[in-house]
C-alpha cells in the first residue's frame, strides 16, 4: 500500500474489542469518508452495512496534501503591516510571518496524526451524521465516565492533554478512585465528524446526539464537561436530564445576570454597588462585545461568504487566532519564543487539523444554528460545577454563579490560564475536574 492510500486496517485485537460493544462483525468493508473530507482516512464499516455500529477510525492524510500545504503557505501574499504597534487592528503580520515559516519549514504533521492514531478512536452514525470521537477505557474498574466536548476554534487536539491524567490517574500520583473513561466527540462539521448537509444541527440537537452516543457506548451513569460551544452543548444535555447523567463540569459558565446583560447590550456603565470581581468581569464582558465579537457576529450571519479561510491557510491560522485577546496575546508571546501553556505545535496541530478536513466553513455554521445566548443562565437544576481560569472571555464570580446553579457543587478560581484551559493548563484543569465530580461517584 503506498503511503498516498488513506486507508488503514485496525488490528484484529482492537476490532474484537469495538465488536463487543457493538454486536461483533464477521469480516469489514472499506468505507471512504465522503468528498468532502478528501484528505483524511477511512473507516471501517461492519460488513452487515449497519451505519450505527461503532467503526474504528485511524488518520492518514496523503503526502499530496502535505506537500500542497507547504506550496500554499509560501505562496501567501501578505498584507502591509499593521499601522499599530500592538494587535488592536487583529493579529499582527510579524506574528503571521513567524508562524507561516514555522508552519511550512519545521512543522510535522505527521506527529499529531501518530499521537491520534495511538488512541482508540471510532465513528458512529447518530441522527443520519456521523460522529466522529475518541473514547479510552481507564484499566480502574470503578472509572467514571465523563464525555469531555470542545468549541471553536478548537477540536479534539484540545483535550489530548488531558486523557493521560484523567484514565490513568495513579500514573500521575493520583489516586485510582479518581479514574475516568473519556468520550471525546468531535462536533458535526468539526475535525473527523460528518458535515450536516441541511439546517438544524444547532446545542440541543447536538446534545441529544451526545446522550445517544453515552447510551450507545453502554454507560449507565456519566458526568459531562464543556467549555466554549462544549459548555452550550453541555448546558443543553443536563437541561434534557437524560437517565444517568449525574452532573456536569464547565470552565466556560453561563451566569450574567440579567441587569449586567442589559447595561451591556446598551452601552450604559456597570449598575452600581457592584463587587470588585462582578465589576471586573462586566470590564471584562464590555470590552470583548466592543473589540471582540466580530468573527462570531460574521459565522452567526454569514458563515457561507468565508471561502478565503477554506481556500489560504495563513487566512484560516488568523482568523483561528484572534477568537480573544488574551489567547491570541498568548499565540503571539508562543511563536516569540517563549514559553507558554500551548507550544507552537500545539496551535499548529489544531489549525493543521481544520485545514485537511476542511471545515473551516462548516464548523462556522454552528455559530449560525445557534439561537441560544450563551452568557445567559439557563437554570440547569442538576449539580454543576464550575473552575474559573482568569484570562477566560469573562471570570465568572461566585455571586452570579451561585445564582445561576441551584445545585453548585465546585466553585475554584485558579491562579493561571485562559479560554482553551484543557490545553494550556492540563494539570489544573484535570485536578478540577477530579474534585468535582467526587462528590458524584
Amino acid at each position: 500500500m503506498s503511503d498516498d492510500t488513506p486507508i488503514q486496517t485496525p488490528s484484529r485485537r482492537r476490532f474484537i474489542a469495538v465488536a463487543a460493544a457493538t454486536a461483533a462483525a464477521a469480516s469489514l468493508s472499506r468505507l471512504a469518508f465522503a468528498d468532502t473530507n478528501p484528505a483524511i482516512t477511512a473507516v471501517t464499516q461492519a460488513a452487515s452495512g449497519d451505519k450505527t455500529a461503532i467503526r474504528p477510525l485511524r488518520v492518514h492524510v496523503p503526502e499530496a496534501q502535505l506537500i500542497d500545504l507547504k506550496r500554499r503557505i509560501k505562496a501567501t501574499r501578505w498584507p502591509e503591516q499593521e499601522t499599530v504597534s500592538d494587535a488592536s487592528q487583529g493579529v499582527q503580520l510579524a506574528t503571521m510571518q513567524k508562524l507561516a515559516r514555522y508552519w511550512a519549514s519545521s512543522y510535522d504533521w505527521r506527529k499529531v496524526e501518530a499521537r491520534l492514531n495511538a488512541l482508540p478512536q471510532f465513528v458512529t452514525e447518530i441522527d443520519g451524521l456521523d460522529i466522529h470521537f475518541i473514547h479510552v477505557r481507564s484499566k480502574e474498574p470503578n472509572a467514571l465516565p465523563v464525555i469531555v466536548t470542545h468549541g471553536w476554534p478548537g477540536s479534539i487536539i484540545e483535550q489530548l492533554k488531558i486523557i493521560g491524567p484523567l484514565t490513568n490517574p495513579t500514573a500521575y500520583g493520583n489516586s485510582a478512585s479518581d479514574a475516568f473513561d473519556i468520550v471525546i466527540p468531535s462536533l458535526p462539521g468539526y475535525g473527523f465528524s460528518g458535515k450536516p448537509a441541511a439546517t438544524g444541527w444547532d446545542p440541543a440537537r447536538i446534545a441529544r446526539a451526545w446522550v445517544v452516543l453515552m447510551q450507545r457506548l453502554g454507560y449507565t451513569r456519566y458526568v459531562a464537561q464543556g467549555g466554549d460551544w462544549g459548555n452550550a452543548i453541555t448546558e443543553q444535555m443536563a437541561l434534557l436530564t437524560p437517565p444517568g447523567l449525574l452532573g456536569i463540569h464547565t470552565n466556560m459558565p453561563a451566569t450574567v445576570p440579567d441587569d449586567i446583560a442589559q447595561a451591556l447590550k446598551l452601552n450604559e456603565p456597570a449598575p452600581a454597588g457592584l463587587a470588585p470581581d462582578e465589576k471586573h468581569a462586566f470590564d471584562q464582558l464590555d470590552y470583548f462585545y466592543k473589540h471582540g465579537l466580530g468573527y462570531a457576529l460574521e459565522m452567526a450571519n454569514r458563515p457561507q461568504t468565508l471561502y478565503g479561510i477554506e481556500d489560504s491557510p495563513i487566512g484560516l491560522a488568523a482568523w483561528m487566532l484572534d477568537h480573544d485577546a488574551a489567547s491570541q496575546a498568548l499565540i503571539a508571546r508562543v511563536f516569540d519564543g517563549q514559553t507558554e501553556g500551548l507550544s507552537r505545535d500545539d496551535v499548529l496541530d489544531n489549525v493543521s487539523l481544520y485545514w485537511f478536513t476542511n471545515t473551516a466553513v462548516s464548523s462556522a455554521r454552528l455559530y449560525w444554528e445557534n439561537k441560544l445566548n450563551f452568557f445567559a443562565p439557563k437554570h440547569v437544576t442538576l449539580p454543576v460545577a464550575v473552575s474559573v481560569f482568569p484570562d477566560e472571555i469573562y471570570a465568572a464570580p461566585q455571586s452570579w454563579t451561585t445564582r445561576a446553579y441551584p445545585k453548585l457543587i465546585h466553585y475554584n478560581r485558579l491562579p493561571k490560564g485562559g479560554h482553551f484551559a484543557a490545553w494550556e493548563q492540563p494539570q489544573a484543569f484535570s485536578e478540577e475536574l477530579r474534585v468535582s465530580f467526587r462528590p458524584l461517584r
